[in-house]
């Protein structure tokens, strides 16, 4: 698979461009959903630039924490910054520095988070079709019919046949974005769609680590994302079990049902 694609003079990143279709294509939906919830689309702009300053901190950082061992042995990782960005960082930072935003501007932050989360699955998936390009975040060898065998990647094995979990992580997140724009549609407790977004992602990014070969960290057999991500999801619970206690409702049988 062909990462950078050259026409003329210009050389085309797929990764790269990926990423900025995705970042797109996310504030272009959350610009029209806003107007429809009447929300505002400066504030909206704020959030942005607040969650691409603390995904770019976040996924750094993650990094950093999970590749301690290795920096020990080559300090130069610390300033290579060709590759070594861990997505679960950058989500995480995104919505600390937007709840810290919207903190600051005095508005509501689960009604934006909510408004947010959807087309975060978007950017997500057209971020791991870039992977896919690039050949980071690679599967495992298989002898399936299903796989993807790099010829001139950077970072996957070549000649090797893999389980392209870049797509099956791509894919998930889009269905993942429209579960949530469908529950949008239906919820009325402000929260309910972001936290549903967390135990979802959750959950399908602990199944898809256990087809995953690239070095992600390692605590007690599970790689570090699977182990956020089981925080995540009882994280989630907990905050799904407090907003339906605040708001004197139960959590709706048709979520749990999408989380089977």
């Amino acid at each position: 698979m062909l990462n950078d694609i050259q026409i003329g003079p210009i050389t085309i990143h797929m990764y790269g461009l990926m990423i900025g279709i995705g970042f797109a294509a996310a504030y272009f939906i959350c610009c029209l959903r806003a107007r429809k919830k009447n929300l505002s689309e400066d504030i909206l702009w704020g959030i942005l630039l607040c969650s691409i300053g603390g995904a770019i901190i976040g996924t750094r950082l993650l990094f950093y924490i999970v590749s301690i061992p290795q920096i020990l042995k080559d300090p130069s990782i610390l300033w290579n910054f060709k590759n070594g960005y861990v997505v679960y960082g950058g989500l995480i930072f995104g919505v600390l520095f937007s709840y810290l935003y919207c903190i600051k501007k005095n508005v509501s932050f689960l009604q934006y988070f909510d408004l947010v989360m959807p087309s975060v699955s978007v950017a997500q998936g057209f971020g791991r079709i870039g992977c896919f390009f690039a050949g980071c975040c690679f599967g495992r060898e298989t002898d399936s019919w299903f796989h993807i065998t790099y010829i001139h990647s950077d970072f996957a094995p070549n000649f090797v046949p893999l389980v392209p979990t870049q797509l099956l992580s791509g894919a998930g997140n889009f269905v993942i974005a429209g579960i949530l724009f469908w529950y949008s549609s239906k919820s009325r407790q402000d929260g309910m769609v972001g936290i549903l977004y967390m135990v979802l992602y959750s959950i399908g990014r602990f199944c898809i680590e256990l087809f995953r070969n690239d070095f992600r960290g390692e605590w007690g057999g599970w790689s570090t994302s699977q182990l956020i991500s089981v925080v995540v999801l009882l994280l989630a619970l907990l905050f799904w079990r407090i907003l339906s206690m605040k708001n004197g409702t139960k959590a709706p049988d048709d979520c749990h049902a999408s989380d089977s």
